[in-house]
């Protein structure tokens, strides 16, 4: 069983008093789920008050979480382990039976692990709207789908609007019917037609009807953070759907929707919304200046810390993560989280004992003084999970099923908390070029063409194994990094200054670390801020993915391996891990289609099949994990490792 140890941390930038742990409050019965009364600290002049809520799961007995004074006098939580919102739509179907609609409502109940909160279906002739939903910003009145004022026009989104309130002052002519961030689509299409997705900031997939003329589009965030798939049914229906599980079945092609687009049925095409000058113009030419990007990143974070709800940082001790729990942490006092949940962040990590990520995890949040968790978990504990892990993650991938499984372990523990957001770290290393394997790029022209490549396919790695790992729990994922305003100040510095220089002192990600070394108010100590990159698949304990190998050369012959081409030809399996995953992938999901949604080609260090040109001598080690990088990792393979 994984296991949980509290650790009691540095809080010396917290108030004198603390509530006492463990202190078990009054209860007040409710005959939907257990709830715990308010009660104040023995110090009344102090501003802070205490909240414990306990939620009696076979995974944690309590959380403790400081409140305000203005904080209502009870929060309800049911303790459930189910996800982030998940939509369904599906338009232009032939029946329109009730059998039909039952049929929707089944595959709406395969994405109720994304949104427990609550299922909502609308109806329209051949039209249907599905949504399940996870309540983070405004619980109580922001169920889905969400309508305009005459309801001519629905709208089902899974994500959220950071500008919403902004929005909200441009459409003062409108009536909003609830407090959720996602309403403003339904206006904003009312004022601006279907040319108004770059206007919102955040993280989102939706799927929009306009009843006045059976009309619809849908669209995706600008790097893909949250899952979009988009299916065409044999009767001529398009179907739209979080995950590939909801379509699959019914659906005889379909495909993982493009960030960055949106789909009209107006014109029966996608187009691209989302297209800034790094996409397609020169090498990009502006001065590094340190106080821009930091400021940037700062205001990525604390944009992300709106919520209604219970949060914390996944803290895996690296530099990515690290500085998003420094920011939050100081930024947390001045944010609407604060009046809630107190000025103590928490933070969780995971790792197999003894693991890099624990022992620098650890320590980072002493330095911060945040209220620290850490989770354990044993190599069988993550073999037992992989077929959940894929079912949920939708992927094959190597790489991203060894990140995946220790993150569906950690959230799994996370959501028995009680909490439902966490910030996290992603897409650092496609900006920066923070993977080892950059240190070999011949040149700022090459390095900055693959950083392009590496974040304009995030929505198949990491965007999909922070988002699913996490949904599969109840927990909304939020990430700085891919905050679009920040990208696009990050990415328009001429790569010269961020290709790595050893003699010069400049390592991956130097233009990043540089921007946070701050010497009268230091964010984190500087063997933190300077340490080497660790992928979070080595990071959780190197025997985790020489275990993950050991596994699968005992369920995958020699024989098996060597007709793979006949098996499985796309995609083909390259080693015995690679056709164990695919294997399992394919129990699930054995349609063509649903093979083509994963993506291939050669990779070292988790780079692209074109970096790998970069050093003749990675042909002969083609392995995602960061220690294939020879001569750079600190914890290298000292020989290829076994392909088999």
């Amino acid at each position: 069983m994984v296991t949980e140890k509290y650790l009691p941390t540095n809080t010396s930038n917290q108030p004198a008093w603390k509530p006492e742990r463990n202190k078990k409050l009054p209860k007040i019965e409710c005959p939907a789920h257990r709830i715990w009364r308010k009660t104040n600290g023995p110090d009344q002049s102090n501003p802070y008050n205490s909240l414990y809520i306990y939620i009696h799961t076979p995974l944690s007995a309590a959380i403790s979480l400081q409140a305000s004074s203005s904080t209502a006098a009870c929060h309800f939580f049911i303790p459930k382990l189910d996800a982030m919102c998940g939509i369904l739509a599906v338009f232009g179907c032939v029946d329109c039976s009730q059998a039909k609609r039952a049929r929707i409502i089944e595959l709406s109940r395969r994405l109720r692990h994304r949104g427990p909160d609550w299922s909502g279906l609308h109806s329209e002739d051949d039209c249907y709207l599905a949504h399940q939903r996870l309540a983070i910003v405004d619980p109580a009145s922001g169920d889905q789908p969400l309508y305009n004022e005459d309801k001519t026009i629905i709208v089902t989104v899974n994500g959220e609007i950071y500008n919403h309130k902004a929005l909200r002052e441009q459409l003062k002519s409108h009536t909003f019917n609830t407090g959720s961030d996602c309403e403003v689509i339904a206006h904003l299409y009312e004022e601006y037609g279907e040319d108004f997705v770059h206007m919102l900031d955040g993280m989102f997939s939706f799927v929009l009807l306009d009843t006045r003329d059976k009309s619809y589009i849908a669209a995706r965030d600008a790097i893909g953070i949250t899952p979009l798939y988009m299916g065409w049914g044999l009767d001529g229906s398009v179907w739209f759907a979080s995950e590939m599980k909801a379509l699959s079945d019914d659906c005889e092609q379909f495909m993982s929707f493009l960030p960055g687009h949106i789909y009209s049925s107006k014109t029966g095409g996608l187009r691209r919304w989302y297209n800034p000058p790094w996409f397609s113009e020169s090498i990009p030419s502006t001065p590094y200046d340190p106080l821009v990007l930091r400021h940037a990143f700062e205001k990525a974070v604390t944009k992300r810390l709106m919520t209604d709800v219970p949060f914390g940082v996944l803290l895996s001790g690296g530099l990515d993560s690290s500085l998003v729990a420094a920011v939050a942490s100081r930024h947390l006092v001045d944010s609407e989280a604060y009046c809630q949940w107190g000025s103590q962040l928490h933070t969780f990590c995971i790792g197999l004992k003894g693991s890099p990520d624990l022992v620098a995890a650890r320590e980072v949040a002493d330095y911060l003084g945040t209220r620290h968790h850490e989770f354990y978990f044993t190599v069988q504990e993550g073999i037992d999970a992989l077929e959940e892990v894929i079912y949920h993650v939708e992927t094959y991938d190597v790489t991203t099923i060894r990140a995946s499984t220790p993150m569906f372990l950690m959230s799994r523990k996370i959501k028995s908390l009680g909490v439902k957001m966490v910030l996290s770290g992603e897409g650092s290393d496609e900006i920066f070029g923070g993977y080892l394997y950059f240190h070999k790029a011949p040149n700022k022209e090459e390095f900055h063409e693959e950083t392009c490549r590496k974040i304009k396919n995030l929505h198949l790695y990491d965007c999909l194994r922070a988002n699913k790992s996490t949904s599969a729990w109840g927990l909304e994922a939020r990430v700085p990094f891919l905050d679009k305003e920040f990208i696009d100040v990050a990415m328009s510095i001429d790569p010269k200054w961020k290709m790595i220089q050893r003699d010069i002192g400049r390592i991956e990600k130097w233009v990043l670390r540089n921007a946070f070394d701050d010497e009268e108010k230091p964010y984190l100590p500087k063997h933190i801020l300077y340490r080497q990159k660790e992928q979070f698949s080595d990071g959780v304990g190197y025997s985790w993915i020489d275990g993950l190998k050991d596994h699968a050369n005992k369920q995958v012959t020699d024989s098996m391996l060597a007709n793979a081409n006949f098996v499985y030809p796309e995609n083909t399996p390259t080693t015995k891990e690679a056709y164990y995953y695919r294997k399992i992938f394919e129990k699930f999901f054995p349609k063509n289609a649903a093979r083509l949604t994963v993506p291939g080609g050669p990779s070292v260090a988790c780079s692209t099949a074109k970096a790998v040109e970069w050093d003749a001598s990675w042909s002969k080690n083609l392995d995602p994990s960061g220690r294939a990088a020879l001569g750079v990792h600190t914890a290298a393979y000292e020989d290829a490792p076994d392909t088999k």
